[in-house]
């Protein structure tokens, strides 16, 4: 039986002078581009996709990657004197950080120096094996601190999949939500692909990003199809997201 929401659009289509909030382009300072030849190659081909806006945002991890200022300013030098002019005359790159909220982020967050999306939005994400036991307090403290909480993929803690009030009770507190794109497929597998849909269609995700760490992810991005009632979603908040993080 015909669906009015049977028919499949493309992702990539949606993708035109995208502003990418979230990925892992830097060289040899996580687990995404290991040099600076990945980090071309990736740069590359998410131009061929239409992102046109960079904000690389390396993990800061204690136990696996303690980035700092410096590592990640020396990271991003390192890529922009590797761009050629042509390329560099076409995009924008201005790094950022993703923070682990773990004992040790509570350290940065006093510092008051930060690495922020844009103004005073910050990047964050969680364990993906158990729930934090102070997350509500440490969102009070970022927030008291002045600055803007954004969840990296809340679809992806599965610890929360058969507890789905509490996303809107982490709505409520001032988190905002940034969907990974791929969580639009079985990518992540299939209980992400359900909670972001959920999500979305909820109206709970404020922004997306791509959080790209190699090619296959631009691979599967390139072919990652939508529904007609995905797209009317998406459309919106990458409009939002654009809008809220373009720097042009």
């Amino acid at each position: 039986m015909f669906s009015f929401f049977s028919k499949k659009f493309f992702l990539k289509d949606l993708l035109e002078d995208f502003v990418d909030i979230h990925n892992h382009i830097l060289p040899g300072i996580d687990d995404g581009a290991k040099n600076i030849e990945d980090s071309l190659n990736l740069i590359r081909k998410m131009q061929e996709l239409g992102i046109k806006q960079f904000i690389p945002t390396p993990h800061v991890m204690h136990d696996f990657y303690p980035n700092t200022d410096e590592t990640i300013g020396n990271a991003y030098q390192n890529l922009l004197e590797a761009l050629d002019s042509k390329t560099q005359s076409k995009i924008t790159i201005n790094p950022a950080a993703e923070y682990m909220l773990d004992i040790h982020f509570e350290k940065f967050l006093k510092t008051n120096y930060l690495f922020t999306l844009k103004a005073k939005h910050i990047l964050v994400e969680l364990s993906y094996f158990q729930p934090s036991i102070n997350l509500e307090e440490i969102i009070f403290k970022i927030k008291t601190k002045g600055y803007i909480p954004i969840l990296a993929h809340p679809e992806r803690y599965s610890y929360y999949h058969n507890n789905l009030g509490y996303y809107e009770k982490l709505k409520q507190l001032g988190c905002y939500f940034q969907l990974n794109l791929l969580s639009l497929s079985n990518h992540y597998g299939v209980s992400v692909n359900k909670t972001g849909n959920y999500l979305m269609e909820n109206k709970l995700i404020d922004f997306v990003g791509t959080d790209i760490h190699h090619e296959k992810h631009i691979e599967k991005l390139s072919n990652l199809k939508l529904n007609k009632k995905s797209k009317m979603h998406l459309i919106e908040i990458i409009n939002n997201t654009n809008q809220t993080f373009s720097v042009i």
